[in-house]
């Protein structure tokens, strides 16, 4: 498939200026987005990333189209347990409420970075050394049963060896001092709480980036829709952490949908060059799982609620 210059020009520029509205002009009281605000956003950005397949749809075809639309359903997938997982370190971190929207700006602009390097040597990789493709399926597939198999909500990074490593390499300060990244203490220059809590989120990116980038490469190879896929799951990653902050409990059986859309997509790529999965059949699993998924453990959430009142 062939994309001009001109598409690569217009996604970027359409992008850049989407995130500007996200990041710094949807929420002008960011330290206190109600709930209902958070609700209409997430909606909105959800509904901007399904009207970019109809132009994808227009001008590439049907093909690209439901390549894009099955990246895109599974990138934002797969945000939600990014949003569990930064919840989760900014309650670790005792991020104050109103440096959490700097810290959660700081990850979606590091994380479409990140992404962008990943995507581009993930499509390089497999272009010039196509056995990378089994490498792939099989990390997919392995983390899919991870993750369906212990759900922790994001406290399993939280306490696990990149951040034990991250505490005892910093020497992290006791105090936030608002935005400031350094301090001193005691005679001594520290790291502040801020700076560790950007760091690890950082790191949570890199995480994320590792399991999101194959997964969108067994749906498609074409870097333009893998990008825009990318891109547009993550707008309106901000909305949905408050939308979400708190209620990882109301979710309780999604990891088993987030496991085996991995597992899914990892088989895909295992069997790709014997069996060709249609990407209308792929389209149809990722939405039929994701909500299976979220349907149920808001249903069994809410029953016991309800016994509970």
């Amino acid at each position: 498939m062939h994309v001009s210059i001109f598409a690569w020009i217009g996604l970027i520029a359409a992008v850049g200026a989407l995130l500007v509205v996200d990041l710094f002009f949807a929420h002008r009281h960011a330290d206190r987005i109600s709930l209902r605000e958070a609700a209409g956003w997430s909606v909105l950005w959800m509904a901007v990333g399904i009207v970019f397949g109809l132009v994808v749809l227009a001008t590439l075809g049907g093909a690209a189209a439901g390549d894009y639309w099955a990246g895109f359903l599974l990138e934002k997938a797969l945000s939600l347990d990014n949003v569990f997982v930064i919840a989760v370190l900014l309650t670790s971190f005792a991020v104050p409420q109103a440096l959490k929207a700097d810290v959660l700006t700081f990850g979606i602009v590091g994380a479409l970075i990140l992404r962008a390097v990943f995507i581009v040597a993930g499509v390089a990789l497999l272009e010039v050394f196509h056995p990378a493709l089994y490498v792939m399926g099989a990390l997919l597939v392995v983390t899919g049963v991870r993750i369906a198999y212990k759900d922790d909500d994001g406290e399993g990074f939280a306490d696990g060896r990149l951040m034990t490593w991250l505490r005892r390499v910093l020497p992290i300060g006791h105090e936030f001092k608002g935005d400031k990244l350094l301090d001193r203490e005691h005679g001594r220059r520290v790291v502040t709480p801020l700076f560790a809590a950007l760091l690890a989120v950082a790191m949570a990116d890199v995480v994320f980036a590792i399991d999101s980038i194959p997964a969108v490469l067994a749906i498609t190879t074409e870097t333009f829709l893998v990008f825009a896929a990318n891109a547009f799951a993550l707008l309106g990653l901000r909305a949905l952490y408050f939308l979400l902050d708190g209620a990882a409990q109301r979710f309780q059986y999604l990891h088993f949908g987030l496991g085996a859309l991995l597992v899914f997509v990892g088989a895909k790529m295992l069997t790709e060059d014997v069996l060709h999965i249609p990407t209308g059949v792929s389209l149809g699993v990722i939405v039929a799982t994701l909500g299976a998924a979220i349907g149920v453990s808001l249903l069994v959430t809410g029953r016991r609620e309800r016994a509970a009142a």
